[in-house]
Formats: structure tokens, sequence, C-alpha cells
């Protein structure tokens, strides 16, 4: 069984303030396309004006580090069908989730999804301010625990109040990949799944809108 783990991108998305929306629209409408093939064929060809950062995505070593690895150069293993566990660390309890909150699960080889159901307030006001994030501390766990990729269901893995990101820092240093913007972490069981998040193969960018899913066996 599969299970959808992306938000959808839609013109005039907000992701994440300051950034500007996605402009999606038509390069090539049917209409217009009439005029180039016999009656009752049409094609319509999308065209989308955004930043990497929108939506689901995910987040690769150059994105923080300028001779990190980015899109093109990250092994595709990497991305798709690794042994993953969720940890539920609901944000009505704590919005900064601690090593201590980590150190029951078997994190070696795993992705590690982090279930705080901040996902309810996607696309509101409320979502970008006071989210879940995780210490330092418990990215040095991760890495030192030996997570293969960390997601989060919540506007950013870091604390965003400073001006360090040292969430990205620990795990992008560490070939980490991270993945920010889940959902849909409460349909899924805490372990006995495979996870997946694949980008374009782009050169000379460190993050990208992904369709993140996970197959449940």
């Amino acid at each position: 069984m599969l299970i959808d783990l992306s938000h959808v991108i839609e013109n005039g998305l907000v992701t994440y303030k300051g950034l500007p929306a996605p402009i999606i629209c038509d390069y090539l409408s049917r209409e217009n396309s009439k005029k180039f093939y016999e009656e009752g064929t049409t094609f319509q060809i999308g065209k989308i004006d955004m930043v990497s950062n929108t939506g689901t995505y995910i987040d690769c070593p150059f994105h923080r580090f300028e001779n990190g690895k980015d899109l093109s150069e990250v092994e595709l293993e990497s991305f798709a069908d690794i042994e993953a566990i969720v940890i539920r660390v609901p944000y009505t309890e704590t919005l900064s989730i601690t090593a201590e909150r980590l150190m029951s699960y078997d994190i070696a080889g795993h992705a590690v999804l982090i279930h705080t159901g901040w996902d309810k307030h996607w696309n509101t006001d409320a979502y970008y301010e006071n989210h879940p994030y995780l210490t330092k501390e418990a990215a040095d766990y991760l890495r030192d625990s030996g997570a293969i990729l960390v997601g989060i269901d919540s506007h950013n893995i870091d604390n965003v109040e400073g001006k360090s990101r040292p969430v990205h820092t620990t795990l992008l240093g560490a070939e980490i990949l991270i993945v920010e913007h889940l959902c849909n972490l409460n349909s899924l069981p805490e372990k006995g799944f495979k996870f997946s998040a694949v980008p374009p193969k782009f050169k000379g960018v460190g993050t990208f809108p992904v369709r993140a899913m996970a197959r449940v066996y």
C-alpha cells in the first residue's frame, strides 16, 4: 500500500513567508493548441515559475554547503525505498524536540520521520510561527545514530527564531538528507514501511519539491 505524504502545490501557494509563491499557468493552452493539430486533438503545456523551496521538498548538502552534493550528485538510493520509522512527538506536548525523545528508537540505517501533527495548520497563518523543530542535540544524536534521512511535518526542521540553522548544518554536513513540510504521517505505522522522496536530477540545485510517499508492507 502506498501512502502519499506530500502537500498539493498550486498557483499562489505560500510555503515559506518571504519567498515568492509559485506561478502555475499555461504556456500552451488547449484552445491555442487547436491550430497545430487536426480537429478534436488538443494539448496543454504548462509553465511553472517558482523557487525550489516550495511544497513538500527535500534538502541536499548543496542547499547549505557550497561544495556539498547537489540533486544530480546524490545517489538514487538516498532518495528511494529507505527503511523508515515514525517518531511521534505531538506539538501539543512540546515544540522543541530533544534527543531524549529519540533515544528509544532503532535509528541506524533508517529514514526518521518526525510526526508532530503540525501539518493540520498547512496553508494557514498559524503554520509559519511557533512551529515544532529539532534541537541541535537531537540532530547530533540522529547523525551519531546513523540516520539516512530525516523528515518532519513542520514549517522548518530548525528553530527559525534565530539566524543560525544548526540542524541543517549538522545533518546536511553529514550528507543526511532533510524533507520538510510532510503530511499524513498519522496514517503510517511506527515501522514496517519504506520511504521515498525523489526530486528531479537538477545540477546546481540543493532543494526541490518531491512526491514523498511510504510503501507499507
